[in-house]
């Protein structure tokens, strides 16, 4: 029934596609660590710079940002990433700048959510003692944040495994890519289609479970 994956690398693939949520996940949580930082900035330009950077980025189709990052960043301003000689790591490395790009926004919005959580008498007590606005934030409301949103940056970390698939459009070697090509060349298009879903499920599926029970083992009890 499943001849029709021989001679394709299949997990090959798959093997892109977490490489490709991983480090676009890594780089979207700083990013996004470093937006919300901004947005509950008392500097007012910061706050400005972390509000527009959100609001029009999450508004942006991320195909539109994926296909910028390789004509645009790539063949206009030849922006390569230091992969000016590899096709393929030049693509890649440009979708995994991005994917974290346009995570960023989301993660932004969600770490935010945990800063709010955090009661304001906490911050008000650390800066009564001393502390400037960047250890308050990095010693007592950051590490209180995380604990709070694990659930919600699980969501925006399986929202990103399913949309590396994106990036087939400039040609970055994930799923997508080769499904799309084992559709041209197979008349399999159910099973074909039945086999991908399934691999995403194996990446996600397990994802929200571990992460959803670190969230309860983690979460803040007020």
């Amino acid at each position: 029934m499943f001849d029709f994956l021989e001679g394709y690398d299949l997990l090959g693939a798959f093997w892109v596609t977490v490489q490709l949520t991983v480090l676009s996940g890594i780089g979207s949580l700083v990013l996004g660590t470093v937006l919300a930082a901004m947005r509950v900035s008392p500097v007012p330009l910061m706050r400005a710079f972390g509000t527009v950077y959100v609001n029009v980025v999450r508004n942006i189709p991320l195909t539109v940002i994926i296909v910028f990052s390789s004509l645009g960043l790539a063949d206009v301003f030849g922006m390569t990433l230091g992969a000016a000689d590899d096709f393929d790591a030049k693509y890649f490395r440009l979708a995994v700048f991005g994917l974290a790009a346009y995570t960023a926004a989301f993660v932004c919005e969600a770490v935010r959510s945990g800063i709010n959580t955090v009661p304001v008498g906490q911050a008000e007590a650390a800066r009564a003692i001393g502390l400037s606005f960047t250890q308050v934030l990095t010693t007592v409301v950051l590490p209180q944040a995380f604990r709070s949103v694990v659930g919600p940056l699980t969501n925006v970390l399986i929202a990103l495994t399913k949309n590396t698939t994106v990036a087939a459009a400039i040609g970055v070697a994930e799923a997508a890519l080769l499904m799309k090509e084992m559709i041209e060349n197979e008349a399999q298009l159910v099973l074909i289609s039945a086999v991908f879903a399934f691999g995403f499920v194996v990446l996600t599926l397990p994802t929200g479970l571990l992460l959803g029970w670190v969230g309860k083992r983690v979460a803040v009890k007020r």
